[in-house]
């Protein structure tokens, strides 16, 4: 089961992306109580509240905000009023979107949850439309993820240093394209 998230779920997912930030499935830093750490969630804060996630373009300068539509997740045999156990955030792009960060508690780790979570974030009108999705590359649940990506019907498009990247296989012939490009010139040897 899906709601859509809230402020009032801030602490869940601070705490699920700190779980998952120090096991290697986000960013170290979002682990720690630093500098960079304190300002994504002080940003995630905002966007619970208005929607939209206002961040600095590292190339331009520019300051943008980015529409990020999100959801907690409670699996079927979950009893009522217990709090979630997941969330997914998805990340507004050209045409689509891309699922920005998702997390399951580990307690609730395997077993079917992780695909009962991605299947139902998927399933919603953000889901729908959601072509990207990358994967930090020292996740201990990377090959999971990337299983159950290859069946909702992404294929893994290349790899960073840091992170997989997966299309899904109906995206625009355009979006794929750029994406496909700008992988490979990251990981093109200079």
């Amino acid at each position: 089961m899906l709601q859509p998230a809230h402020v009032g779920h801030l602490a869940l997912l601070r705490a699920l992306i700190r779980e998952g930030a120090a096991e290697g499935s986000f960013d170290r830093e979002l682990a720690t109580d630093s500098g960079e750490g304190a300002d994504f969630f002080d940003k995630l804060k905002r966007a619970l509240v208005t929607g939209y996630f206002v961040e600095q373009d590292p190339r331009s300068g520019r300051i943008e905000t980015v529409a990020v539509p999100g959801y907690v997740f409670w699996p079927d045999d979950r009893p009522g009023g217990s709090p979630p156990v997941g969330f997914g955030l998805f990340r507004a792009l050209e045409g689509g979107y891309e699922l920005w960060l998702a997390g399951l508690e580990f307690a609730r780790r395997g077993g079917g949850h992780g695909r009962a979570l991605l299947e139902a974030l998927m399933s919603t009108p953000p889901g729908q439309k959601t072509y990207v999705v990358r994967i930090q590359r020292d996740s201990r649940y990377v090959q999971a993820v990337a299983h159950l990506l290859d069946t909702l019907g992404f294929d893994l498009v290349g790899e960073t240093s840091r992170l997989r990247w997966f299309v899904r296989r109906d995206a625009p012939v355009a979006l794929s394209a750029r994406i496909r490009g700008a992988v490979n010139a990251r990981h093109a040897p200079s």
